[in-house]
């Protein structure tokens, strides 16, 4: 059986967790893996290096440091975001991941770090 090596297209499925559980992405609530090329850097280098070696039908499971992600935490991109940005509807809470697209239209994931009342 063949192993996944730089260069190879692979469907693959996934799904992306904080380290207390939260669910930030995954293939499966969208209904379709992703195609990558691996080493081609479409994804972060921790999931691209997890796919080196796997074989087809094989799952793995893997703890990706920020080094090998999105990198660690910048006290200096902590901004504010008005309430009303957000589904009115919507729970917001202390440490939530929350999606944000740059006007880029680059998607990242975000955390509320606060909460405050605007007085």
């Amino acid at each position: 059986m063949t192993t996944i090596a730089e260069g190879n297209k692979v469907r693959v499925h996934y799904r992306g967790t904080l380290e207390d559980g939260t669910e930030f992405d995954s293939s499966y609530e969208r209904g379709e893996p992703i195609e990558v090329e691996v080493g081609s850097g479409q994804v972060i280098p921790g999931f691209n290096n997890a796919l080196l070696g796997m074989k087809v039908g094989e799952s793995r499971t893997v703890s990706v440091p920020p080094e090998q992600a999105y990198g660690p935490v910048l006290e200096e991109a902590l901004t504010e975001i008005n309430r009303n940005l957000f589904p009115e509807d919507l729970q917001l809470l202390e440490g939530m991941p929350v999606p944000l697209t740059t006007d880029q239209g680059h998607k990242l994931l975000g955390r509320i770090q606060s909460l405050t009342e605007e007085v």
